[in-house]
């Protein structure tokens, strides 16, 4: 006998209740519109309109990340996202992948710290079937033993690829030594003894707890019509009962109050190794702080490119690692700013040392008026240019209901980065790059040489 489990229970019917829609960009002659539907029951539909292309991607995000997870559940949220493809009362696995590949679409899912998201890649002409296959997953998931043990193995595997790439791991380890054991610091795969340790009901209760209507974000964008993307997704989710409480809001974005306070910390596994990987970061910002324009344009010039500070300095000049860059993690309520470099092991202090220099001397006196000019330009081009497929559309409208409660335009966007000032961003190189660092290490590196990754954020 096959046990079901669903994120759904029967309520009353929506059949007939009104649903509430807005315009939250009007575009131009109808291209890029972003519109907004809240159906009974909580579920949001949000949708950007591009009649030029032939292609639609559709999307649902749910509110639930490695950070909601307790210590024995560190890799419930990822474990579920894999189980969601394994089968529903209406497919099989192979039902779901075969209806994708039969159209020559694409179909994947991404597991983060603060939410998850599933989506696909059609033709326009057939959205109709991604929005069915997508939602089939989402409230029908069987969520069986046999897939419980069989996709174990999957999900270990991909912790072991992980640790097979040191590059990668290290961001894992520079998280752990900023936030600690918490949930945001913990790793969004969990780890071996948590995995071998989740049992079905603990992922059952997980699924039905998280993935309920209110905390879920349904994108669509590409060429597409909104009113018949809602009644689409309304009978999908209807048909599987999961429109329970048709009184139901939805739910706000997470908010919090969390200081991040760095400590020096230095975290240091030592690995067999050609290269030494290394991350040398501090505090950084709230995805709502408004200071995070100015952030985003001091860490484009501090090593966002190939004409970055880092970049000229550690690789051009000196010639001591391929692989040099900056970057910024945000969170609902605190953020990471890191610097990554992959060099020898003999080398590690020097690229520290350098690095530490540049960050004191930007904290201390800011950028020049020609690295302002220049990293305003490579963040306004860039954010233009990641916006050129109906994927990403997909993901900048659904990450944004989700996050922000909130749209905004790219014309919006690339005014909030051309208004930042010199005086904004030494105010934010004085608060971010100002604190005392910590710093995580990876490779083959001897006492002497983890003495000194100590020296490095004194």
């Amino acid at each position: 006998m096959t046990t079901r489990s669903t994120a759904v229970t029967a309520r009353p019917s929506t059949k007939g209740r009104a649903v509430r829609t807005r315009t939250l960009l009007p575009g131009t002659d109808g291209i890029g519109t972003v519109r907004r539907s809240v159906l009974p029951g909580g579920l949001r539909v949000v949708t950007e309109t591009l009649p030029t292309v032939r292609s639609a991607t559709f999307g649902i995000w749910a509110a639930v990340g490695s950070r909601d997870e307790t210590p024995v559940l560190n890799g419930a949220t990822h474990y579920l996202e894999h189980l969601l493809f394994k089968g529903t009362g209406r497919r099989s696995a192979l039902d779901i992948s075969a209806a994708v590949d039969a159209v020559g679409g694409e179909m994947n899912a991404f597991t983060a710290k603060e939410y998850t998201c599933y989506y696909a890649r059609v033709l326009d002409t057939d959205l109709p079937l991604a929005i069915d296959v997508v939602c089939d997953m989402l409230t029908g998931s069987l969520i069986r033993q046999e897939d419980i043990d069989a996709e174990r193995g999957v999900v270990l595997e991909e912790i072991a690829m992980t640790e097979d790439d040191p590059g990668d791991q290290v961001h894992d380890l520079f998280t752990t030594a900023m936030l600690g054991d918490t949930p945001l610091g913990r790793p969004v795969l969990g780890t071996v003894e948590t995995i071998n340790a989740l049992t079905r009901d603990q992922v059952a209760r997980f699924y039905r707890k998280h993935y309920d209507p209110t905390r879920l974000v349904v994108a669509a964008a590409g060429n597409i019509d909104h009113a018949s993307v809602v009644r689409q997704v309304r009978r999908a989710f209807e048909r599987a009962g999961a429109l329970r409480d048709p009184e139901a809001q939805p739910q706000p974005p997470r908010d919090g109050s969390r200081t991040l306070r760095s400590s020096g910390r230095v975290e240091v596994l030592d690995r067999r190794t050609e290269q030494a990987h290394v991350v040398l970061g501090m505090p950084g910002l709230s995805r709502t702080d408004e200071r995070r324009w100015a952030l985003g344009v001091l860490n484009t010039a501090l090593g966002g490119g190939m004409s970055s500070r880092l970049f000229q300095e550690v690789r051009e000049k000196r010639g001591l690692a391929y692989s040099v860059y900056s970057y910024t993690s945000s969170f609902a309520d605190c953020g990471l700013f890191g610097v990554y470099a992959g060099c020898q092991p003999s080398r590690v202090p020097e690229v520290l040392k350098i690095c530490r220099d540049e960050l004191n001397q930007v904290a201390e006196h800011g950028l020049t008026d020609e690295e302002l000019r220049r990293a305003i330009g490579q963040l306004s081009g860039s954010t233009v240019l990641g916006l050129e497929d109906t994927g990403a559309l997909m993901n900048r409208i659904g990450k944004s209901e989700l996050c922000w409660g909130d749209q905004l335009s790219v014309d919006d966007l690339l005014a909030r980065i051309a208004a930042v000032t010199p005086d904004e961003v030494r105010a934010v190189a004085r608060d971010v790059l100002g604190q005392r660092p910590s710093l995580a290490a990876i490779g083959p590196l001897k006492q002497k040489q983890t003495a000194r990754l100590h020296e490095a954020v004194a």
